[in-house]
């Protein structure tokens, strides 16, 4: 059961009981004043199955494309299997950041997340186990911190410290690391993809429970379902404003900058940007999907509030665009200090408005 699930579920009792006191008797649904809240099931199964199950597969495909391609880079290193095995790293980013709208289920059960993309990469003792005697196997790898695998410690091994490494830079030690690094990350793509299409450990697939939103404990209403999306939105514009941009701005320190070794970090917060998109509108134009988002539902509730929202989304990937190159520069030149500042407060307003205006809705 979500965490979003326990911290609405006693103001949704509470507004219940309220009603209950007023009218003399508990509501119905032909009681005029009954709540108008979220009702619509097409929805929560379009955000299931046209959003997050094409957007793991989509990881789950890309991740070993990036392990095959660094099998390819290990056999014949070269500059070309080496430029192929890092735009195989940038190509995976794309549907993981796409998937950070939704971190909640087995994402964060089975510990995915932190497994995948934990920064700011741990040097030190990545290098003591590069230096070190241990085989580099997955089952080595999997009993690592997180901060020494997952997608930052191969962007560091690929790219280098200044994306600048050459292919001739490469030890054995790093290309017997590299292979378990992305072997692992391939394995936990395919579980996270298989956890809501078959389940995981005898477990029921996530899909089957989100879908049956309203006929289950763990989303005991159709409305819980959808506070969980808007979480998830909410979550992800809080993180880039807040944590992704505002930690190395504020602290005017590159160490902080997720994706700084392949210069990829505007394109992530675009794509986590994007993800809120999806999640809203319950379509994936990337992997070819399209539904019936949240979007529609708000859209015959409040025109203005959807097209508030959609409208904020555009500009916030917009603001992003307008920061300079890389990002872990940026954040250390006066000149890019306003276009930084802009992209933040777009975003932040983006999050107010669906902390304060569709969450509203959605519970009314």
């Amino acid at each position: 059961m979500s965490c979003t699930q326990f911290r609405f579920a006693p103001t949704l009792i509470a507004a219940m009981a309220v009603l209950a006191i007023v009218t003399g008797c508990p509501p119905t649904d032909d009681d005029e004043s009954a709540s108008t809240g979220f009702d619509d099931a097409v929805v929560i199964e379009d955000f299931t199955d046209q959003v997050v199950i094409p957007t793991y597969a989509w990881l789950a495909a890309a991740a070993g494309d990036l392990n095959d391609a660094v099998a390819a880079l290990t056999a014949s290193p070269t500059e070309t299997t080496h430029a192929a095995a890092k735009a195989a790293w940038v190509a995976t980013r794309m549907p993981w950041e796409q998937s950070e709208g939704f971190l909640f289920g087995p994402v964060d059960t089975y510990g995915i997340d932190p497994a995948l993309d934990t920064w700011p990469v741990n040097k030190t003792d990545l290098d003591a186990v590069l230096s070190g005697p241990d085989d580099l196997t997955m089952e080595y790898v999997s009993n690592l911190d997180p901060s020494l695998k997952g997608f930052h410690s191969i962007e560091y091994l690929l790219f280098g410290e200044d994306s600048e490494k050459a292919v001739e830079g490469f030890t054995a030690r790093e290309f017997e690391y590299l292979v378990a690094l992305t072997g692992e990350l391939a394995a936990n793509a395919d579980t996270l993809a298989s956890s809501w299409t078959d389940g995981v450990d005898g477990g029921e697939p996530y899909g089957d429970i989100f879908r049956g939103a309203g006929t289950n404990s763990a989303y005991p209403s159709l409305g819980s379902a959808a506070q969980e999306i808007v979480e998830g939105m909410i979550g992800i514009c809080d993180e880039v404003a807040n944590g992704k941009i505002a930690d190395p701005f504020d602290n005017q320190d590159p160490n902080l900058v997720e994706s700084q070794f392949s210069f990829n970090s505007l394109a992530d917060f675009s794509d986590n940007m994007r993800s809120v998109r999806n999640a809203f509108n319950g379509s994936v134009p990337d992997a070819e999907t399209a539904g019936t988002g949240l979007g529609s539902w708000v859209e015959s509730r409040d025109a203005d509030l959807a097209a508030q929202i959609n409208d904020l989304i555009d500009q916030s990937i917009a603001a992003l665009g307008e920061i300079s190159h890389p990002f872990r520069d940026a954040i250390l030149d006066p000149a890019a200090e306003d276009t930084i500042i802009a992209a933040q407060a777009v975003i932040n307003e983006l999050r107010v408005v669906l902390e304060d205006d569709l969450i509203a809705l959605v519970l009314e």
